[in-house]
């Protein structure tokens, strides 16, 4: 029997239970919408927190320390001081800037108005440029205020919308605990990146920070502790040779080694990769969830498949009684299989395109829809066909024409 005539005689069949082709497909519809949209959420999610990461600037590597305790109730051991920073940024060539940051949480007060656990933020010159942020209103405090501790601080957005409301902030003082700060600037709107606020922080010179808010008996020894050290290096350099510059500089400087370091080293691809291996994880887990959906479709185009044969026994005894050999009538069956499962798989995949879309839109979480999830939900759709229409097919073949011709 010609393709083309295999083709004809499946389609008849299938149009003439209408109804029922359709609710046979709706498990291979939602199982194929149903990988396309779960992928397609995950492949959001993974790409939100890629870009949040690399929203924090560009080319960075964090230098963060490793703190190891010298005792019950005494100071940590070991880690990143402030000098540090300023051996990276002297010493290490294809270095564009460098940041420091020390947080601390206060309670921050302006004229009848009272914040309480508004992060401090000490940090250094570059933050602006390094972090990719800027200020809206007024300045950023300058090297020499840094040095000299000078007592100022620079608003974050939604911060200064709370404190101050309409008003203008630039020159008007606030208390931050029992320090007393003027404000220079207004930092632009940035919103949230990972579970840092950075509207609601307050910016002030580090060495504030250091001198008023986290201040340590040991710091006149040890110097003063920092958590973490932002480096940009040069969009020229190369990103290896600079961590190992300061990997080597830094060991030097706490005279440690490499492999017992008191830092780690870190860059926005470190993070990213870790993020989507979890990602990865999380989406494998969801395809595969989504394909139970095929499997259970492809039951039913399996069980639907044998109720055909059933009821269509007399006219399997009278085409193999004109010539028709078991082959043909298992091309023809699972013929049928296939136009349902690949009929189902394009509507799902409409679907799933369109879910997708839908539900990015309506929700805060963005969804990319990934061309090869469609491939693989579709050629899944194909493959459950193939596979659960075949022993219908082989039944179908399989009947003897004597018998199929006696049947009622």
């Amino acid at each position: 029997m010609r393709p083309i005539e295999v083709l004809r005689i499946a389609w008849e069949a299938i149009g003439k239970n209408k109804v029922r082709a359709l609710l046979t497909m709706l498990g291979i519809i939602i199982g194929v919408a149903a990988v396309i949209i779960m992928i397609a959420v995950s492949a959001g999610t993974e790409a939100t927190i890629s870009d949040q990461i690399t929203s924090l600037g560009t080319n960075l590597i964090f230098v963060s320390s490793s703190f190891s305790r010298m005792g019950p109730g005494m100071e940590s051991s070991g880690g990143l001081v402030y000098d540090d920073a300023t051996a990276i940024a002297d010493q290490v060539s294809g270095v564009k800037g460098v940041v420091v940051e020390q947080q601390a949480a206060e309670t921050v007060k302006a004229g009848n108005v009272t914040l309480d656990s508004i992060g401090i933020v000490g940090t250094s010159v570059d933050f602006p440029a390094v972090r990719d942020m800027k200020v809206k209103d007024g300045r950023y405090f300058t090297e020499e205020e840094i040095t000299r501790k000078t007592k100022v601080a620079v608003l974050g957005y939604d911060l200064a919308q709370e404190l101050f409301g309409d008003a203008d902030p630039i020159g008007e003082s606030i208390l931050v605990s029992t320090t007393r700060l003027t404000v220079i600037g207004v930092m632009a709107e940035r919103g949230t990146v990972g579970e840092v606020d950075y509207d609601a922080r307050l910016y002030t010179p580090l060495s504030v920070v250091l001198q008023k808010f986290t201040r340590t008996p040991f710091a006149r020894i040890t110097g003063d502790r920092v958590r973490m050290i932002y480096v940009q290096i040069a969009d020229s350099a190369n990103m290896d040779n600079v961590i190992l510059q300061i990997q080597l500089l830094l060991a030097k400087r706490h005279n440690v080694s490499l492999d017992s370091a008191d830092f780690t080293i870190t860059t926005q691809q470190d993070i990213i990769d870790t993020q989507e291996s979890t990602t990865a994880a999380f989406r494998s887990l969801l395809a595969w969830v989504a394909g139970v959906s095929l499997i259970v479709g492809g039951i039913g185009i399996m069980n639907i498949m044998l109720v055909s044969v059933t009821e269509r026994t007399r006219e399997i005894g009278v085409r193999q009684s004109v010539g028709a050999t078991p082959g043909d009538v298992r091309w023809q069956f699972l013929t049928e299989a296939l136009l349902m499962s690949l009929l189902g798989g394009l509507i799902g995949v409409v679907v799933g395109v369109g879910g997708a879309w839908v539900f990015g839109a309506a929700s805060d979480m963005r969804t990319v829809v990934v061309p090869s999830s469609i491939l693989l939900a579709f050629s899944s759709a194909a493959a459950v066909g193939a596979f659960f229409g075949f022993y219908p097919a082989n039944r179908a073949a399989q009947l003897d024409p004597i018998d199929a011709l006696r049947h009622e």
